[in-house]
């Protein structure tokens, strides 16, 4: 296994984005059964103090990231750019679409209070939000929800791992209110 264990480690540590345990069946040309042993292997060397790097699961995909500890030190030198991070009326929009989701447009306007056209365009053009499906009303508007990168980005195995909303903030995701 030490072999196998190496080969889905290289895998892993070139892809660089998340992968599922699938593709990492299908390049290694292990079974997906092969892989999911070899996998939970991986996890517990990485789980040693004296190791740099983590094996995260990302909505479903699995990914080498460092341990969340050394990121301080890291930060400095190897963290996002300044102009890559999002506005606040980005941040905001992305927090209605995440706690809400799937949502339109218009109902993302309607929390918002302002239009939300710009914001929209700059989340999926970064890859944090997708068109999910069509809402069944008139016009058929478009629904938006997060993306795998999205959880990527934010260091989230799912959707369920955002932080839980106190009572005003569900108030303020609320549609009905």
């Amino acid at each position: 296994m030490e072999s196998e264990k190496a080969l889905i480690e290289a895998i892993l540590f070139l892809e660089g984005d998340p992968i599922d345990a699938k593709t990492i069946a299908r390049i290694s040309g292990l079974s997906r059964e092969q892989v999911d042993q070899v996998v939970e292997m991986i996890r517990e060397d990485y789980t040693a103090d004296d190791r740099g790097m983590e094996l995260v699961s990302l909505g479903g995909a699995l990914q080498l990231v460092p341990k969340r500890e050394l990121w301080p030190r890291l930060r400095e030198r190897f963290g996002k750019k300044r102009e890559n991070r999002l506005s606040r009326a980005a941040m905001e929009t992305l927090s209605i679409i995440a706690y809400s989701q799937p949502i339109t447009r218009g109902e993302i306007e309607t929390l918002r209070g302002v239009a939300a056209d710009t914001m929209i365009r700059q989340l999926l053009d970064r890859g944090l939000i997708k068109e999910t499906g069509r809402k069944d009303a008139p016009g058929r508007p478009a629904q938006y929800g997060t993306t795998r990168h999205f959880l990527q980005h934010f260091n989230l195995e799912s959707i369920a791992d955002l932080p839980r909303l106190d009572e005003v903030e569900q108030e303020r995701f609320s549609l009905n209110g």
